[in-house]
């Protein structure tokens, strides 16, 4: 099973940016999926998490500015990021903790490829 991100890219300050995460397999069970990201030098740091009942959590250095969000019918989660820092800028990845297929088989801490997302001041 694989997470696939989409939606990164080059944006100017104050600008939004939308990401996609999408499970390429037939999900049985995706309770947690989170984002998070890592500029260059710095260690990887959680920025929002979401629960299949759509309870979420944030950085506070992202509060009220992204919004995580979820189609449990597509196993799709969202990030989407309104008023854009120079210091958003890092690679973004998604992560579930865990992932139960229709088949049965149970995957931990699962990442995706990461999607690079640059914020020009």
């Amino acid at each position: 099973v694989q997470l696939v991100e989409s939606g990164g890219g080059l944006v100017q300050a104050g600008g939004s940016l939308r990401l996609s995460c999408a499970a390429s397999r037939s999900i049985f069970s995706l309770n947690v999926m989170a984002w998070y990201r890592q500029a260059p030098g710095k260690q990887r740091e959680l920025v929002a998490t979401i629960t299949s009942g759509s309870n979420t959590n944030y950085a506070d250095s992202v509060k009220g500015r992204f919004t995580i969000s979820r189609d449990n019918a597509k196993n799709t989660a969202y990030l989407q990021m309104n008023s854009l820092k120079p210091e958003d800028t890092a690679v973004y990845y998604c992560n579930a903790p865990e992932i139960v297929t229709i088949g049965g088989n149970r995957y931990l801490d699962i990442w995706g490829q990461g999607t690079l997302v640059t914020v020009s001041s």
